[in-house]
């Protein structure tokens, strides 16, 4: 945990001069005073092919100086960026240009408590949310913004409960400096609120009063993370970084800031309080977004023990950058994600000695540990002891090249009768992905094998226009006729009462993109013609289009694509050509009789 620690304020005097424009400490985007708040970026080359995370340094001669997490300098030409960057850099040029040429005197570090330092604002509202975490936080704030410097490491259990596991484990964060969280104070109402459904799947979108980040309830998929048993008994997890967030509100916290505080705050600067209003009364009507006004007029977001659980948009203005709030700290992984560890479940996970943990999972009923120390140069120690007690080691460096550090590195053992795992980073969803195909693609190609789906049940399903695993005709593309394929299905279970169906496909960078969505087929239905008009329910495609959405595939050599038919003991009640696909999955939970998927390989016509 990080320990309330008392920073002494430095004055530093600077002065005009003819030099090039260097990023202040104190200085943000804007110009306010504030500890390196707003350099830290990602920065993006005009065309989109690369990415590079760092603070901005200087701009001269055309060239901008980037330092990255490593420490090293890298120039990139002012021109070469994206035109969004271009723009940020002007901004901020020109704010450490005027401040440059007007000598005054900056106030970097503030004192987290205001009762041991002298802050240049008065503690601002939300100041009283944190407090009660002071001791494991550090709070500053200026006349914009409230920063939150944290680890990541909440004060309770975590990690037990989970039944969907990646195999990552809580692992410190450096949430500080110019890599601290950022909540604006003086929130402003966004002319066009922007919904978390099915967007920011990337990062935050809230920050508990205990420093633990908050992601969208959806996981990178866009399915409720809590529904697929990827959430702990205090609605958090582990990502690819090892580092723990929450999915769901933390409600929780209440039991030490009390039902009249806010539990939290959403990155746009609105307060997030618990399931009742902060005088204890019921909560009237929300809106989309979780969110109403109170009788002064002031708007908050509320918890709910449903769908969307917590902010389910931003009411506020924010800047949504590669799928996430912008800006935002990032997490500073010190091994390479893991696949998913199928069947396992988390039943305890504790600190055995400073410093070190124990991780305990079940696979049908045999234990597995995860043992990991840290050590104070930075790296990690973890050993792996299978069921049987066999036993591996392995060391990861948080910077360096050990084997731990590398790309496709050393993976802990798994029983030997357990399928191995995918080789991404995801968990598919349930019915639509799961064991590995053990067919590869040739060396020259470099096809993309998403794993074949957990069916179950009688049904059978095929097309008169593509055999299973074969090539999907044009007509049905991008470059055909854009239409809809045939489907046919027969031994349909006892019980049925209505069909849906899913055409999906698992992209390289992960995640899981919907084509085609259709609900409420009547029972007495035994497929779908060329080109369905008129059956059943269509629902929205990735697009938020409601109709199919013809295969288009981007990038060199074939795809892999999937068409999954689900027997249904009900319909479904779902706002009618609205629902998507992960609202489809969820509605579909408890009712499936029998689900059976074709698959087919798609490769654009060159």
């Amino acid at each position: 945990m990080l320990r309330h620690l008392a920073f002494l304020a430095t004055l530093i005097l600077v002065s005009g001069g003819s030099r090039p424009a260097v990023a202040h400490d104190g200085l943000d985007d804007t110009g306010s005073s504030t500890r390196f708040a707003g350099s830290e970026r990602q920065w993006t080359h005009a065309s989109g092919r690369f990415h590079v995370d760092g603070s901005f340094v200087a701009l001269k001669g055309g060239q901008v100086q980037v330092r990255k997490h490593d420490g090293a300098l890298l120039d990139i030409k002012l021109e070469a960026l994206s035109h969004e960057d271009r723009q940020w850099v002007r901004n901020r040029n020109g704010a450490i240009l005027r401040l440059n040429l007007e000598p005054r005197a900056l106030l970097l570090a503030q004192n987290s408590d205001p009762s041991r330092g002298k802050n240049p604002q008065p503690p601002p509202e939300m100041y009283a949310s944190f407090k009660p975490f002071a001791e494991t936080l550090k709070l500053r704030w200026d006349a914009e913004s409230f920063f939150v410097e944290s680890n990541g490491i909440p004060d309770h259990q975590m990690m037990v409960g989970i039944t969907s596991w990646q195999q990552q484990v809580p692992l410190p964060q450096t949430y500080t400096g110019d890599n601290a969280w950022r909540i604006p104070l003086h929130p402003v109402p966004a002319k066009n609120p922007l919904s978390a459904k099915n967007r920011f799947l990337r990062g935050a979108i809230s920050l508990a009063a205990n420093g633990i980040p908050i992601f969208n309830p959806l996981n990178n998929r866009g399915d409720d993370a809590y529904l697929f048993g990827e959430l702990d008994d205090f609605g958090g997890h582990c990502g690819r970084a090892d580092d723990y967030h929450y999915h769901l509100p933390p409600v929780h916290l209440q039991k030490t800031i009390g039902k009249s505080l806010a539990i939290a705050y959403a990155l746009d600067g609105y307060p997030i309080y618990g399931y009742d209003e902060p005088d204890g009364s019921k909560v009237k009507q929300l809106d989309a977004f979780n969110g109403h006004e109170d009788d002064q007029k002031r708007y908050h977001y509320h918890s709910t023990k449903t769908y969307p659980y917590l902010n389910g948009g931003f009411h506020g203005e924010v800047v949504e950058r590669d799928g996430q709030v912008d800006p935002q700290p990032h997490a500073n992984p010190v091994r390479p994600a893991l696949p998913p560890l199928r069947g396992a479940k988390i039943t305890d996970f504790r600190e055995t000695r400073p410093g070190s943990h124990r991780l305990t999972y079940e696979i049908r009923g045999r234990k597995s540990f995860v043992n990991y120390t840290l050590a104070q140069n930075g790296s990690v120690e973890f050993q792996f002891v299978d069921d049987t007690g066999k036993t591996r080691t392995e060391t990861y460096q948080r910077r360096g090249r050990g084997p731990g550090n590398r790309p496709g590195g050393p993976r802990p053992p798994r029983p030997e009768d357990e399928p191995p795992p995918r080789d991404d980073d995801r968990r598919p969803p349930p019915g639509e992905g799961g064991r590995r195909s053990p067919r590869r693609p040739p060396p020259d190609r470099e096809a993309e094998l998403a794993p074949p789906p957990d069916d179950f049940g009688t049904l059978v399903v095929t097309s008169s226009a593509v055999k299973n695993g074969g090539n999907l005709p044009a007509d049905f593309t991008c470059d055909g006729a854009s239409v809809s394929p045939p489907l046919d299905w027969k031994d349909v279970p006892a019980g049925t009462k209505s069909f849906a169906i899913s055409v999906w496909h698992v992209p390289p960078d992960g995640g899981v993109k919907s084509y085609w969505v259709v609900y409420n087929i009547p029972a007495d239905v035994a497929g779908l013609p060329r080109d369905m008009k008129g059956i059943g329910v269509v629902g929205l495609n990735d697009k938020r289009r409601a109709g199919y959405d013809p295969m288009c595939s981007q990038g060199p050599g074939p795809k892999t694509y999937h068409i999954t038919v689900y027997a249904l003991s009900k319909e479904l009640n779902l706002a009618r050509g609205q629902a998507n696909r992960a609202e489809l999955l969820r509605a579909m939970e408890r009712v499936k009789l029998s689900q059976k998927t074709l698959s087919f390989v798609y490769e654009r016509a060159r």
